[in-house]
Protein backbone atom coordinates (compact mmCIF):
# COMPACT_ATOMS: atom_id res chain seq x y z
CA UNK A 1 0.00 0.00 0.00
CA UNK A 2 0.92 3.18 -0.71
CA UNK A 3 2.67 6.03 2.05
CA UNK A 4 -0.60 8.15 1.29
CA UNK A 5 -2.97 5.45 1.53
CA UNK A 6 -1.43 3.97 4.73
CA UNK A 7 -1.55 7.38 6.03
CA UNK A 8 -5.68 7.47 5.43
CA UNK A 9 -6.07 4.38 6.77
CA UNK A 10 -4.08 5.62 10.03
CA UNK A 11 -6.22 9.01 9.72
CA UNK A 12 -9.58 6.71 9.91
CA UNK A 13 -8.75 4.66 12.59
CA UNK A 14 -8.24 7.49 14.80
CA UNK A 15 -11.78 8.22 14.91
CA UNK A 16 -14.46 7.29 16.97
CA UNK A 17 -16.85 4.35 16.22
CA UNK A 18 -19.94 5.08 18.75
CA UNK A 19 -21.98 6.40 15.87
CA UNK A 20 -21.21 3.58 13.24
CA UNK A 21 -24.37 2.08 12.39
CA UNK A 22 -26.69 3.55 14.96
CA UNK A 23 -30.17 5.34 14.20
CA UNK A 24 -28.99 8.62 15.03
CA UNK A 25 -25.92 8.83 12.68
CA UNK A 26 -27.88 7.49 9.83
CA UNK A 27 -30.50 9.72 10.28
CA UNK A 28 -27.72 12.88 10.77
CA UNK A 29 -25.66 11.37 7.62
CA UNK A 30 -29.57 11.47 5.53
CA UNK A 31 -30.66 14.62 6.78
CA UNK A 32 -27.04 15.70 5.69
CA UNK A 33 -27.24 14.41 2.24
CA UNK A 34 -30.50 15.81 1.21
CA UNK A 35 -29.68 19.36 2.83
CA UNK A 36 -25.82 19.43 0.89
CA UNK A 37 -27.41 18.16 -2.70
CA UNK A 38 -29.87 20.89 -2.63
CA UNK A 39 -27.90 23.22 -1.87
CA UNK A 40 -25.36 21.58 -4.60
CA UNK A 41 -27.73 21.46 -7.17
CA UNK A 42 -29.31 25.40 -6.33
CA UNK A 43 -25.64 26.94 -6.44
CA UNK A 44 -24.57 25.04 -8.76
CA UNK A 45 -27.18 25.67 -11.23
CA UNK A 46 -25.31 28.39 -13.20
CA UNK A 47 -22.53 26.10 -13.78
CA UNK A 48 -24.68 23.28 -15.05
CA UNK A 49 -26.22 25.29 -17.22
CA UNK A 50 -22.49 26.15 -19.11
CA UNK A 51 -20.95 23.10 -18.71
CA UNK A 52 -24.03 21.62 -20.93
CA UNK A 53 -24.21 24.18 -23.69
CA UNK A 54 -20.33 23.10 -23.79
CA UNK A 55 -21.05 19.72 -23.96
CA UNK A 56 -23.62 20.34 -27.00
CA UNK A 57 -21.55 22.89 -28.92
CA UNK A 58 -18.78 20.05 -29.00
CA UNK A 59 -20.76 17.54 -29.71
CA UNK A 60 -24.50 18.52 -30.73
CA UNK A 61 -25.87 15.08 -31.58
CA UNK A 62 -24.49 13.44 -28.37
CA UNK A 63 -26.56 14.28 -25.21
CA UNK A 64 -25.56 16.24 -22.07
CA UNK A 65 -25.87 13.66 -19.02
CA UNK A 66 -24.32 10.36 -18.77
CA UNK A 67 -26.27 7.40 -17.15
CA UNK A 68 -24.64 4.76 -16.32
CA UNK A 69 -25.52 1.26 -14.70
CA UNK A 70 -24.10 1.18 -11.16
CA UNK A 71 -24.10 -1.35 -7.84
CA UNK A 72 -24.98 0.42 -4.94
CA UNK A 73 -26.34 -0.73 -0.76
CA UNK A 74 -26.74 -4.58 -0.73
CA UNK A 75 -25.79 -5.27 -4.29
CA UNK A 76 -28.92 -3.19 -5.98
CA UNK A 77 -28.90 -1.70 -8.80
CA UNK A 78 -29.49 1.84 -10.30
CA UNK A 79 -28.57 4.54 -12.93
CA UNK A 80 -25.58 7.09 -11.36
CA UNK A 81 -25.63 10.49 -13.41
CA UNK A 82 -22.59 12.45 -14.90
CA UNK A 83 -21.91 15.21 -17.42
CA UNK A 84 -21.24 13.07 -20.65
CA UNK A 85 -17.09 13.16 -20.91
CA UNK A 86 -16.62 10.68 -23.75
CA UNK A 87 -17.54 10.64 -27.24
CA UNK A 88 -21.35 8.96 -27.88
CA UNK A 89 -20.16 4.92 -28.51
CA UNK A 90 -17.91 5.17 -25.89
CA UNK A 91 -19.20 1.92 -24.25
CA UNK A 92 -18.78 0.05 -27.63
CA UNK A 93 -15.22 1.18 -27.94
CA UNK A 94 -14.33 -0.23 -24.60
CA UNK A 95 -13.58 -3.88 -25.62
CA UNK A 96 -10.84 -2.62 -27.76
CA UNK A 97 -9.03 -0.76 -24.71
CA UNK A 98 -9.56 -3.11 -22.21
CA UNK A 99 -5.49 -4.35 -23.04
CA UNK A 100 -4.84 -0.69 -22.30
CA UNK A 101 -6.03 -0.44 -18.48
CA UNK A 102 -3.61 1.24 -16.22
CA UNK A 103 -5.55 -0.10 -13.01
CA UNK A 104 -4.90 -3.17 -11.46
CA UNK A 105 -7.95 -5.23 -10.36
CA UNK A 106 -11.51 -5.14 -10.73
CA UNK A 107 -11.68 -1.22 -12.53
CA UNK A 108 -10.59 0.23 -15.93
CA UNK A 109 -8.77 3.02 -15.70
CA UNK A 110 -6.69 4.86 -19.09
CA UNK A 111 -5.07 7.95 -18.42
CA UNK A 112 -5.12 9.00 -22.18
CA UNK A 113 -8.50 7.30 -23.43
CA UNK A 114 -8.84 8.52 -26.70
CA UNK A 115 -12.77 8.25 -26.19
CA UNK A 116 -12.82 11.84 -24.08
CA UNK A 117 -13.83 15.03 -25.69
CA UNK A 118 -11.85 17.84 -25.55
CA UNK A 119 -14.62 19.29 -22.86
CA UNK A 120 -14.37 15.92 -21.51
CA UNK A 121 -10.96 16.38 -20.42
CA UNK A 122 -11.32 19.30 -18.52
CA UNK A 123 -14.44 18.80 -16.72
CA UNK A 124 -13.19 14.81 -15.69
CA UNK A 125 -9.63 17.16 -14.94
CA UNK A 126 -12.02 18.70 -12.51
CA UNK A 127 -14.24 16.26 -11.70
CA UNK A 128 -17.14 18.39 -12.61
CA UNK A 129 -18.64 15.76 -14.75
CA UNK A 130 -19.66 14.44 -11.30
CA UNK A 131 -21.67 16.85 -10.42
CA UNK A 132 -24.71 15.43 -11.36
CA UNK A 133 -24.52 12.75 -9.09
CA UNK A 134 -26.12 15.29 -6.53
CA UNK A 135 -29.77 13.75 -7.99
CA UNK A 136 -28.70 10.32 -6.95
CA UNK A 137 -27.83 11.75 -3.48
CA UNK A 138 -30.92 13.48 -3.41
CA UNK A 139 -32.89 10.30 -4.30
CA UNK A 140 -31.08 8.23 -1.93
CA UNK A 141 -29.46 6.18 -4.19
CA UNK A 142 -25.99 7.88 -2.97
CA UNK A 143 -24.89 9.81 -0.24
CA UNK A 144 -22.09 12.33 0.02
CA UNK A 145 -19.38 10.24 1.33
CA UNK A 146 -19.14 6.67 0.86
CA UNK A 147 -17.78 3.88 -1.74
CA UNK A 148 -17.79 4.73 -4.48
CA UNK A 149 -20.42 2.25 -6.43
CA UNK A 150 -19.16 -0.05 -8.87
CA UNK A 151 -20.07 -1.00 -12.09
CA UNK A 152 -21.89 -4.74 -12.21
CA UNK A 153 -18.76 -6.19 -14.38
CA UNK A 154 -16.66 -4.94 -11.71
CA UNK A 155 -18.60 -6.63 -9.09
CA UNK A 156 -18.55 -9.58 -11.22
CA UNK A 157 -14.89 -9.86 -10.46
CA UNK A 158 -15.50 -8.95 -6.68
CA UNK A 159 -13.89 -11.76 -4.04
CA UNK A 160 -16.01 -11.87 -0.75
CA UNK A 161 -13.96 -9.66 0.73
CA UNK A 162 -14.06 -7.35 -2.16
CA UNK A 163 -17.93 -7.88 -1.56
CA UNK A 164 -17.73 -5.84 1.82
CA UNK A 165 -17.68 -2.49 0.34
CA UNK A 166 -21.27 -2.94 -1.14
CA UNK A 167 -22.88 -3.05 3.02
CA UNK A 168 -23.46 0.63 3.39
CA UNK A 169 -24.96 3.29 0.87
CA UNK A 170 -22.39 4.50 -2.01
CA UNK A 171 -20.93 8.12 -2.16
CA UNK A 172 -19.79 11.06 -4.08
CA UNK A 173 -16.54 11.02 -2.54
CA UNK A 174 -14.17 8.87 0.34
CA UNK A 175 -11.18 8.26 1.70
CA UNK A 176 -10.17 6.71 -2.24
CA UNK A 177 -10.99 10.09 -3.73
CA UNK A 178 -9.00 12.27 -1.27
CA UNK A 179 -6.07 9.75 -1.00
CA UNK A 180 -4.74 9.81 -4.65
CA UNK A 181 -7.58 8.95 -6.33
CA UNK A 182 -6.09 7.07 -9.85
CA UNK A 183 -2.10 6.62 -8.07
CA UNK A 184 -4.38 4.24 -5.72
CA UNK A 185 -4.75 0.69 -7.03
CA UNK A 186 -7.63 -1.46 -6.66
CA UNK A 187 -6.38 -3.68 -3.63
CA UNK A 188 -5.59 -0.01 -1.77
CA UNK A 189 -9.05 1.31 -2.79
CA UNK A 190 -10.83 -1.81 -1.15
CA UNK A 191 -8.71 -1.26 2.30
CA UNK A 192 -9.36 2.21 2.32
CA UNK A 193 -13.36 1.51 1.85
CA UNK A 194 -13.52 -1.32 4.51
CA UNK A 195 -11.33 1.20 6.80
CA UNK A 196 -13.84 3.74 5.93
CA UNK A 197 -16.93 1.61 6.52
CA UNK A 198 -15.72 0.22 10.60
CA UNK A 199 -14.91 3.60 11.40
CA UNK A 200 -17.66 5.69 9.69
CA UNK A 201 -19.46 9.17 11.88
CA UNK A 202 -20.85 12.27 11.32
CA UNK A 203 -17.15 13.67 12.25
CA UNK A 204 -15.26 11.32 9.98
CA UNK A 205 -17.98 12.45 6.41
CA UNK A 206 -17.20 16.30 7.45
CA UNK A 207 -13.60 15.65 7.31
CA UNK A 208 -13.80 14.01 3.89
CA UNK A 209 -16.32 16.34 2.62
CA UNK A 210 -13.83 19.57 2.98
CA UNK A 211 -10.53 17.48 2.06
CA UNK A 212 -12.60 16.66 -1.24
CA UNK A 213 -13.10 20.36 -1.75
CA UNK A 214 -9.59 21.28 -1.45
CA UNK A 215 -8.69 18.41 -4.13
CA UNK A 216 -11.60 18.39 -5.93
CA UNK A 217 -10.68 21.44 -8.65
CA UNK A 218 -7.06 20.74 -10.34
CA UNK A 219 -6.58 17.36 -9.13
CA UNK A 220 -3.56 15.71 -10.82
CA UNK A 221 -4.58 12.21 -10.30
CA UNK A 222 -8.08 12.56 -12.12
CA UNK A 223 -8.73 10.72 -15.25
Amino acid sequence: MSNLANQDVGFIEKQTTNVNDGKIYLFIKRLVDIVGSLCGIIFLGSLFLIIAILIKVEDPKGTVFFSQKRVGLNGKEFKMYKFRSMVSNAEEKLAELLKYNEINGAMFKMKDDPRITKVGKYIRKTSIDELPQLFNVLKGDMSLVGPRPPLPREVALYSEYDKQRLLVTPGCTGLWQVSGRNSVGFKEMIELDLAYINKRSTKLDIKIIFRTIFVLFGSKDAF
